[in-house]
């Protein structure tokens, strides 16, 4: 690889993807659950124009899943990268300043029943105000 491996951006904390697993297993009715603007961004590309969206992927994807760091020859698949008396960086690691600890949209995605409701609401409030008074 040309360069240190790193997440697409948006960078999210991992208690955010935790809450929304938690969020999941808490409700099991639903089939699946979006987590990140970029992921449903993402999902909705890919259903509507999947062949164009690909070819955008293909151009830009691989090269944003790079750092310009060119020190890349540490590894932790068979042990942990902080080395003895090294920092322990747990989950976080050196994303850490960048990444986001809270999802929009995973917040929208858990009320959404309740955001629709409102919606409708809005909806019928607005009409009943477009309409007017009524006439006798």
């Amino acid at each position: 690889m040309p360069g240190r491996p790193r997440p697409v951006a948006p960078v999210y904390q991992p208690e955010a993807a935790a809450r929304a697993v938690v969020h999941a297993a808490d409700h099991p009715r639903r089939r699946e659950y979006w987590t990140g603007g970029s992921t449903a961004a993402t999902l909705i590309a890919n259903a509507v124009a999947p062949g164009l969206f690909d070819r955008y992927l293909a151009r830009t994807a691989y090269a944003a899943q790079h750092d310009e760091q060119g020190d890349h020859t540490f590894g932790n698949l068979w042990s942990p990268a902080d080395g003895p008396g090294g920092p322990d960086a747990g989950a976080h690691g050196r994303f850490d300043e960048e990444a986001r600890s809270r999802s929009a949209q995973a917040w929208f995605s858990r009320q959404r029943n309740r955001l629709a409701v409102a919606a409708v609401v809005g909806a019928l409030v607005a009409a009943g105000r477009r309409a007017g008074p009524g006439k006798p």
